[in-house]
């Protein structure tokens, strides 16, 4: 079967090309504006992609078009397909349908930390020999793909997939993860977010108990015991049983935490399990680690396989990753798409580095966060930087506000050659430029490495 995929460059849609590859289609795409990861990975996987939304993409005609949530009405190929009546199908439902209909899935959703804990999930059952699939909203470096098929000898076939709560298509508004009907759920945590489709936290909550409707009575619920926002949630009706993690009354509990989150404690019902040393950093990392850990041992893989696995975990591409080191300056990429995460890995950074300087460069990306939903919040979010550098976004809703706000230098940058300029200028041999953002942010990473040497 010919499949085409709009949008195909979205890190959903970009795992949908992978999985339909895999199960032997012949898979192109259309999409504007690519950048890496995910543009990369579907070169080294030899799909075509077009670039633009021309209908004389179709020619040859496809057997399918599946449609990406980015694409809205009065795009060209969509109004196209509406008009010619082609068969057309979302994202979600085709994974639903093709993939997941006779699969055991395991789905972590939430605001932060569903790209990195769906990898670690995904990785400690790979170590267990479980050879799961799976579809993350990232490159898990483990994997060195964003998706694929999986299956396990013995029969069981455990899917680990991202549960994004964002909507399906502009035809179908319903949040992602309800198509999923996952057994196992991680939800990692609940804020405001994508206000692009969410009035308030309150729809989001519905969109969330919805998913919650889904999971069955032999299934488990994962969830931090101290988000109030996930209490109202389950509070509306929950009907399969539930853990708990991230506190110190919780089932699941880390203790013994070194400051900057590298090693720790496990325990589960206030019994060791054992000890994890590993790479990553910041306590979001660890409460993250608990769920992976807790979802694993549901599916038959003991804590003590799972510390295992975590202690070779290599984190998501794009998740605070070392992009380069030059003239004794270390250039992190991130990608930050919330004030939450943004103080999370900023932590995480100050505890790995100490005093050394860090000079923390944000695009707000996001539709919630370039529209200045967050402005209040973002000034507190960046306090440990010792110098902030702010994007000036297109709609220009005062972040020259929030900058005057930071109690410490902050900058307002207008393009990415004059953020360069100021990074030049400001900075010097053993300082950590953080580069945070949730798009190709027009390739600064590349010319500010250039701009160095």
């Amino acid at each position: 079967m010919h499949i085409h995929i709009l949008g195909i460059c979205g890190t959903f849609m970009a795992g949908i090309a992978v999985l339909a590859k895999q199960q032997g289609h012949h898979v192109t795409g259309s999409d504007a504006n690519v950048y890496p990861p995910m543009s990369t990975q579907l070169s080294e996987q030899g799909i075509v992609l077009s670039e633009g939304f021309d209908p004389a993409q179709l020619d040859p005609m496809p057997d399918l078009i599946v449609v990406g949530n980015a694409m809205k009405r009065g795009n060209p190929l969509v109004e196209f397909i509406l008009n010619n009546n082609l068969p057309y199908i979302s994202g979600p439902q085709w994974l639903a349908e093709n993939i997941l209909r006779d699969r055991w899935v395991l789905a972590v959703a939430g605001t932060h930390g569903k790209t990195t804990t769906s990898s670690m999930l995904a990785w400690i059952l790979e170590d267990a020999g479980l050879n799961p699939g799976f579809l993350i909203g990232g490159i898990p470096q483990n994997f060195g793909v964003s998706a694929r098929l999986g299956h396990d000898k013995s029969g069981n076939k455990f899917f680990v997939i991202e549960a994004d709560e964002y909507d399906t298509a502009f035809f179908d508004k319903r949040s992602k993860f309800i198509l999923y009907h996952p057994r196992t759920v991680i939800l990692n945590n609940l804020e405001f977010d994508h206000a692009d489709i969410f009035p308030d936290l309150a729809a989001i909550k519905t969109q969330f108990h919805h998913l919650v409707r889904t999971i069955p009575g032999n299934g488990l619920i994962i969830y931090p015991q101290n988000d109030s926002a996930l209490k109202d949630v389950l509070e509306m009706g929950c009907w399969t049983p539930t853990e708990t993690f991230a506190s110190n009354t919780s089932a699941w509990q880390a203790r013994d935490v070194t400051p900057d989150g590298s090693a720790f404690a496990i325990y589960y019902q206030n019994k060791l399990q054992g000890n994890l040393n590993w790479e990553l950093l910041g306590l979001h990392n660890v409460n993250n680690a608990l769920a992976a850990i807790a979802a694993a041992q549901h599916v038959g893989v003991t804590p003590a396989q799972a510390i295992a696995a975590l202690a070779k975990f290599r984190n998501v591409k794009r998740r605070m990753e070392i992009y380069g080191k030059v003239n004794g300056i270390t250039i992190y990429d991130d990608f930050a798409h919330h004030p939450t995460a943004v103080a999370t890995t900023l932590n995480g950074l100050r505890k790995k580095v100490g005093k050394e300087r860090i000079i923390a460069v944000l695009e707000c990306g996001s539709y919630t966060m370039r529209t200045g939903v967050h402005r209040e919040t973002l000034a507190p979010a960046l306090a440990q930087a010792d110098m902030v550098i702010l994007a000036k976004p297109k709609e220009d809703w005062g972040v020259a506000d929030v900058a005057k706000k930071i109690s410490q230098l902050a900058k307002v940058g207008n393009n990415v050659d004059e953020i360069i300029k100021m990074l030049i200028a400001e900075s010097r041999s053993g300082d950590h430029i953080l580069i945070m953002s949730n798009t190709g942010f027009d390739g600064i990473h590349a010319k500010l490495l250039r701009a160095f040497t």
